[in-house]
């Protein structure tokens, strides 16, 4: 009787703005990636995606990632972890390297790269991605893989992405306080990126446009691979604080009225739907309408997405999506919002949830959990060895590790 084999779990945490989200996957025997827990906790101590208070965002990774662990029934020990901000900066430069047996072997690629990524960085900046664009060898452009091929020289462009030291220090202080070890750090916009795109759209030319609570993240691809990221300063908390002050209203009861009142288009709210808010102090209520809510709500997305059109427009990206733009994040999800994007950057838009995974519902329903998912798919893609050996029931050498350890631990 064959022994069912252990399974291989991979550990995802979105520390947002609004929210921490922690996912637990499962890599089933087929080499499926399976969400079997999740768990949530309101976040108070972020500011536009960078840490401002380290305990207050210590205690909401450790509800979220307790609520996770219990679901899933096992101990997270290891995550990959997202990180956005305005600190975030990306660059594109080339590599050359010759290639001395006329053959491209594998260090002659991760040499081409290396060459490709040594970029003086600022002493407050690290990089957090080198991502190969493309080769090219002797002249032939688009090359994605050239392992193999019969060449002279290799060239590569490649997309340097660079966050700040101290941000990634107090993210790294905080998931540690909390019993865990961050694996990778991985910028928002490849996670949601992974989660919500298809490989049609990475090769035809699209935009991926996270709005989350703080941050807006951008990603375009191309020909398969990213050309170009960006982070804006507008998202979901702006609007939150645009109803508080127009109706005078404190910001947690603001928050309640855009999830479940708000829209960004006027036009699609009857005008004599009444609102009900709470004021500030002993103040009575007040009573607005849903159409004069809306008339709040749409500037701040407007010029949310007129940033977006401007940063394609100076990084000369807006003719390279022909796909249009996917919005996805939690801050996407409100009604009106898709419209008002076509409507402004005129282009195709769509909003996009995580597939390719398995399990949980609630995770391929909402938007604002793509960028944990896409941290399970990409944790996945970085351990292809977890799939081939979850597919094959195990290996031989896991089992005389066990052995060994036992024998350690007994001896």
């Amino acid at each position: 009787m064959s022994r069912r084999p252990e399974p291989h779990y991979v550990f995802a945490l979105d520390v947002g703005t609004s929210k921490v989200a922690a996912l637990v996957g499962e890599i089933t025997p087929e080499g499926k990636l399976q969400v079997v827990g999740l768990g949530t906790y309101p976040n108070k101590g972020l500011k536009k995606g960078v840490i401002a208070n380290i305990d207050a965002t210590v205690q909401a990774i450790q509800r979220a990632v307790e609520n996770a662990e219990h679901m899933a029934n096992c101990r997270a020990r290891m995550a990959h972890v997202a990180i956005t901000g305005t600190h975030i900066k990306s660059v594109t430069k080339s590599g050359v390297a010759a290639i001395k047996h006329r053959e491209v072997q594998q260090k002659d690629v991760d040499a081409v790269v290396e060459n490709g990524s040594a970029i003086p960085v600022p002493a407050d900046q690290q990089v957090l991605h080198v991502l190969p664009q493309e080769f090219v060898v002797d002249g032939q452009e688009g090359i994605q893989d050239p392992v193999g091929m019969s060449a002279v020289r290799l060239d590569v462009n490649v997309h340097i992405v660079t966050g700040s030291v101290s941000a990634a220090q107090n993210l790294h202080k905080c998931v540690e306080k909390c019993g865990l070890v961050i694996e990778k750090l991985v910028i928002s916009h490849l996670a949601s990126a992974d989660a919500v795109l298809t490989d049609d759209e990475r090769e035809l030319g699209i935009c991926c446009v996270d709005i989350g609570g703080g941050t807006s993240d951008i990603s375009v691809y191309q020909s398969g691979s990213i050309r170009h990221t960006a982070v804006l300063p507008i998202a979901g908390d702006q609007v939150t604080n645009d109803i508080a002050v127009a109706f005078r209203t404190p910001a947690l009861h603001a928050e309640k009225i855009k999830l479940q009142f708000g829209c960004a288009q006027p036009w699609m709210v009857q005008a004599d739907e009444q609102i009900e808010a709470p004021s500030v102090g002993d103040n009575p209520p007040r009573v607005f309408s849903r159409h004069v809510l809306a008339e709040v709500i749409r500037p701040r997305y407007e010029e949310l997405f007129r940033y977006v059109a401007k940063e394609l427009h100076r990084s000369d990206m807006l003719q390279r999506i022909p796909g249009g733009v996917v919005l996805t994040g939690g801050a996407a999800q409100m009604v009106g919002v898709v419209e008002l994007a076509e409507e402004i950057l005129e282009v195709p838009v769509r909003l996009g949830f995580a597939h390719g995974l398995e399990g949980i519902e609630a995770v391929s329903r909402d938007a604002g959990l793509s960028t944990g998912a896409g941290l399970l798919l990409y944790a996945k893609k970085m351990k292809p060895e977890l799939a081939r050996s979850a597919a094959s029931g195990g290996s031989g050498g896991d089992f005389l590790m066990r052995v060994k350890d036992w024998f350690k631990g007994s001896f």
